[in-house]
């Protein structure tokens, strides 16, 4: 067996252990977010639950942090007071990003975590099988039931040799999204393994499971080695330590190989993380912005190495360069070994150690103007400025970019100024202090849950209609994300008040002047029609935001039609009973422009009967044309999503 099949086994409540199966499986940990997590309370709230079942389920404040207006504070008070009354953690703002944090303190090999962030596999890099998932999923692995997935196929990267200097852990994940891409992995697991394994520490893993989110996979997985002992040994927990790895006659779906000793600085171009090319081959593109931080490159490892690039230096006078450390623990150790000293002496700006830019809160770049991040997403917009120009790098590509002010190989860059490799040793002891994590009291003890006047209900539940009748409201193409779905920015303070966080559904594709997605979407459900999107390859990439289901569902949308959906946000649509479909033939793509009509008689038999659907479209290309469509649903999901949701 591989390792992902072993921990899959070990926590298997129901199905078998194949790819393609459905399967349920016991959750150990659970983590969410906040821009998440209030609408994954509220819905646990309402699902009666007194105390969370799992071993441990923590909530993390990192997200909505910026303070404009009342909307962000007032989530805190009553995540804060719901997790006292619920026996959860409360990881208070100010103390990390929650991958970054859960790495550090309560991530254990081998078990499951199933959080409600989509780079929640970051926690893979120290051996758990670590999963992304709408905020509904979480809250019910929290009243104890097993989360449903497809058993996914394992692809296996071979890893040899060892990196050189000024190539990093990115540039291999980088690698593999240029092998991979972005689409079609939905139901796929990766996992790492071969003699170069040994060669990464946990930092270094972490950054690569961290963007297997981009790849569109299940999770991510390193085998739990000397390395990971060293690690958790160092954070105070090694008793959480216990060795895993596949078997040696382990088998894979696929195996891709990768030497790390040929791997290059890379750098994911605008504006998809599987866009990459060597920096190389970039050119001498000029740069007035340059992060170092998120959720996959701000350890202590990270930052100490741009310390040293930085030290005795200044940032190129175009360049604003911002630190973000991942954790309250990274920020304390660089202040106390003097790296945070050389960080401002050149000229950094420190950031919170939250997510902001990283969501577009805060740090938009000029217009018209390039962005260099170390961050896991380049999706169009998501800087918070219209049409940026964002590339994904390494942290030293990073660094060496602030110092020249344009787009540089960091090899080149060091032979310039002279600079040696920093070298890294990962520390005898971190600097370890909890006394950020509010830990629940006694059962009956908690105090009074705090609801302020910006926290609203979770959605109520649409049953399908017998007889479909609906209405294309937006006719959409490939990659469509969940930022162009639901955008984060200004707007993701607004996330505990579904009818206000609805008003700015696809507001990226509404022109001046005209009727906005929403109004139509409330128009057509007015008159007692079904709203449908139609879409093409891999819609729903990228974030677990359950909102992108919650917000098209309370306009009245109740189909997706599209070529291939991905994994998380296909459950998030059956999860608020919106109907996730495929087309059978291609070239009904093109009939189905907005406006167009789409009637499918008898809609729970024949969702019941299998999975063709067929349907008749009325159109101005094609009136009166009977097509067929596909689903995928399990006869448990046909039954949620008829009625509702799981909510219903």
């Amino acid at each position: 067996m591989n390792l992902v099949e072993k921990i899959i086994s070990r926590h298997l409540v129901s199905g078998k252990c194949v790819a393609g199966e459905a399967i349920k499986i016991r959750i150990d940990q659970t983590l969410c977010q906040d821009a998440t997590g209030t609408m994954a309370f509220l819905e646990l709230e309402a699902l009666g639950v007194d105390r969370v079942k799992t071993e441990l389920s923590i909530q993390y404040i990192d997200h909505n942090t910026t303070q404009n207006g009342p909307e962000n504070a007032n989530d805190h008070l009553y995540l804060q007071s719901v997790c006292a009354a619920k026996g959860v953690l409360y990881s208070r703002p100010g103390n990390g990003i929650c991958h970054q944090v859960h790495l550090e303190r309560y991530g254990i090999p081998g078990k499951t975590l199933l959080g409600s962030d989509s780079h929640t596999p970051t926690g893979g890099g120290i051996g758990m099988l670590a999963i992304g998932a709408g905020g509904l999923d979480v809250a019910l692995a929290m009243a104890g039931e097993p989360f449903a997935l497809v058993c996914p196929a394992v692809v296996g990267i071979r890893l040899s040799g060892a990196l050189r200097p000024w190539v990093a852990a990115k540039d291999v994940i980088l690698k593999v999204l240029s092998i991979m891409g972005s689409t079609g992995n939905v139901n796929t697991a990766v996992e790492y393994f071969g003699p170069g394994v040994a060669s990464l520490t946990v930092p270094e893993r972490a950054t690569i499971t961290n963007m297997g989110a981009e790849l569109g996979v299940t999770s991510s997985v390193f085998p739990s080695d000397e390395q990971t002992r060293a690690f958790l040994a160092a954070q105070g927990r090694a008793d959480s330590w216990q060795p895993l790895a596949a078997d040696a006659d382990a088998v894979y779906a696929r195996i891709i190989e990768i030497d790390l000793s040929e791997l290059e600085p890379l750098a994911a171009c605008p504006s998809n993380p599987a866009n990459v090319k060597p920096v190389s081959e970039c050119g001498m593109l000029p740069v007035s912005q340059v992060l170092v931080g998120s959720c996959t490159n701000s350890s202590l490892k990270d930052l100490r190495l741009v310390a040293a690039m930085l030290k005795g230096r200044t940032v190129h006078p175009a360049v604003s360069l911002g630190i973000a450390p991942g954790s309250r623990q990274v920020l304390q150790m660089l202040s106390q070994d003097g790296s945070l000293a050389l960080l401002l002496q050149a000229g950094c700006r420190i950031l919170e150690s939250a997510c902001g830019p990283c969501i577009g809160q805060g740090f938009s770049p000029a217009s018209g103007t390039i962005s260099v991040r170390t961050f896991n997403r380049n999706f169009l917009n998501r800087t918070g400025t219209k049409n940026d120009q964002c590339y994904l790098v390494s942290p030293e590509t990073a660094a060496a970019t602030a110092l020249f002010g344009h787009l540089i190989d960091p090899r080149k860059a060091a032979s310039q100024l002279g600079l040696t490799y920093p070298e890294w040793q990962m520390p005898e002891h971190f600097s370890v202090d909890d006394s950020m994590v509010l830990l629940p009291p006694p059962p009956g003890q908690a105090g009074e849950i705090i609801r302020k006047e910006t926290i609203g209900e979770p959605p109520q539940a649409r049953a399908l209609p017998v007889d479909f009748n609906g209405e294309v409201l937006l006719q959409l193409g490939d990659k469509i994300t969940t930022d162009h779905i639901m955008p984060a920015g200004v707007h993701l303070k607004y996330r505990s008040n579904i009818p206000r966080y609805a008003q700015v559904v696809f507001e990226c594709f509404n022109q001046p002047g005209e009727e906005t997605f929403a109004e139509r979407a409330l128009r057509v459900r007015g008159q007692g029609r079904s709203g449908i999107i139609v879409a093409a390859e891999s819609y729903g990439q990228g974030s677990s935001r359950e909102h992108a289901a919650i917000c098209p569902q309370y306009l009245g949308v109740q189909a997706v039609i599209a070529f291939s959906i991905e994994r998380i946000h296909a459950a998030n649509l059956i999860n608020f009973g919106i109907l996730p479909l495929r087309f059978s033939q291609r070239q009904d793509y093109k009939l189905l422009t907005a406006g167009s009509r789409i009637c499918i008689p008898e809609l729970p038999g024949q969702l019941r009967r299998g999975p063709q659907l067929q349907a008749t479209i009325t159109s101005a290309a094609q009136p009166g044309k009977d097509i067929t469509l596909l689903h995928d649903l399990s006869p448990e999901d046909v039954e949620l999503v008829l009625k509702g949701g799981k909510l219903a």
